[in-house]
């Protein structure tokens, strides 16, 4: 169980000029499917290749949590000492390059999405619903290409004018997290300044994202990652539900 309490004292977010939202483990709960088909292509790939030491959920959250798809085969296979050639987005999930590889784990997460579905956490839709009452701006900060047909098969699409997504990441050849460049072109999309605004993740290089971008508040979401790990890389209040901040 993630170890976080709610801080005693959350800020008024609705004082603040725009709320920006990671998706996966923010919003809703496709963190978990993450997981899922990240453990269930690595575990046979490393099984064929002959890969040790076995993949554990803790590469998940050191080398694969918040960054770009390929940007995170590349640093979980180089902490095995592994080079591969980077190849084309277009590779064939087949391909032993880290797009194909990459293309390998999007197949299985797309294939859990549409037999299972997704739903949003209902603590971070009342939330939503709670801003968006009070005509704070919001936006999703997704490094995932998955973020559109996520958001649409959670129903929650039309409450976000602005999804800075993997997608226009790879297109305005933006730098993964935990880099500042998406957050900061987010905010830059929504016609905020960073510090003035707020960001929501749950993941260590979304958190050290948002901190190097300058926002005014990081707030880290314990879904896993651990409290004190999420407050070293930067957030600057953590809790376990979005909820906190409505009830």
């Amino acid at each position: 169980m993630p170890e976080a309490t709610p801080d005693p004292v959350l800020p008024d977010l609705t004082a603040y000029d725009a709320v920006l939202f990671d998706l996966d483990g923010v919003l809703t709960p496709t963190a978990e499917v993450h997981m899922r088909a990240w453990r269930t292509m690595f575990e046979q790939l490393f099984a064929q290749w002959g890969i040790s030491p076995a993949y554990s959920d803790r590469d998940y959250f050191e080398y694969l949590d918040g960054k770009k798809r390929y940007d995170g085969v590349a640093s979980l296979l180089r902490s095995r000492d592994i080079e591969l050639a980077w190849g084309d987005p277009a590779d064939d999930p087949a391909a032993d390059t880290v797009c194909g590889i990459g293309n390998r784990k999007n197949v299985v997460f797309a294939g859990i999405l549409r037999t299972e579905g997704i739903a949003p956490y209902r603590g971070s839709l009342r939330l939503v619903e709670k801003l968006q009452a009070a005509a704070v701006p919001i936006a999703v900060v997704s490094s995932s290409k998955n973020a559109e047909e996520v958001l649409q098969a959670a129903g929650i699409r039309d409450r976000f004018p602005v999804v800075m997504d993997g997608v226009v990441a790879e297109r305005e050849h933006l730098r993964s997290k935990p880099a500042p460049d998406v957050f900061v072109e987010a905010a830059r999309m929504l016609g905020v300044k960073p510090a003035r605004s707020v960001a929501f993740e749950d993941a260590l290089s979304g958190v050290q994202s948002a901190a190097a971008g300058g926002f005014a508040v990081v707030v880290g979401v314990d879904r896993g990652a651990g409290a004190e790990h999420l407050r070293q890389a930067g957030a600057t209040v953590v809790v376990d539900d979005l909820a906190a901040f409505v009830d």
